[in-house]
């Protein structure tokens, strides 16, 4: 990884991932924040829901709906999102975990890593 700091490291990983939600997903997030965190790459993304999708939440079976949708678009789009991830680190992305709240609205991504990319910052 060339000299980055870390704060710079995961700058550059939050807004790569608002570009992929504004690309893949139609919609970016309001707020995004990566922490890097050893062998993991944290990413909390708020305001994710669409006016729509906050109104389908109201019920159960929405809520499941939503949750259940989201996760296949990420599903399918894993491989660009490792590739990403790994050109921003230099580190192979060994899994990816996510999951979203349909009542705050909020997305969490995991990347565990195949290095700790903590030690590579000064």
């Amino acid at each position: 990884m060339e000299n980055k700091t870390k704060g710079q490291a995961e700058s550059q990983i939050s807004e790569a991932i608002i570009k992929f939600e504004r690309e893949y997903m139609g919609r970016g997030p309001a707020e995004t924040k990566t922490y890097i965190i050893k062998d993991m790459v944290f990413c909390r993304l708020k305001g994710v829901l669409t006016s729509a999708e906050e109104q389908l939440a109201k019920s159960p079976e929405g809520a499941d709906l939503i949750k259940r949708t989201r996760m296949q678009l990420l599903e399918g789009a894993r491989v660009l999102l490792e590739k990403m991830i790994s050109e921003i680190t230099a580190c192979q992305v060994l899994s990816l975990h996510t999951d979203i709240s349909t009542k705050t609205g909020e997305r969490v991504i995991v990347f565990t890593l195949d290095k700790n990319l903590e030690e590579q910052f000064c």
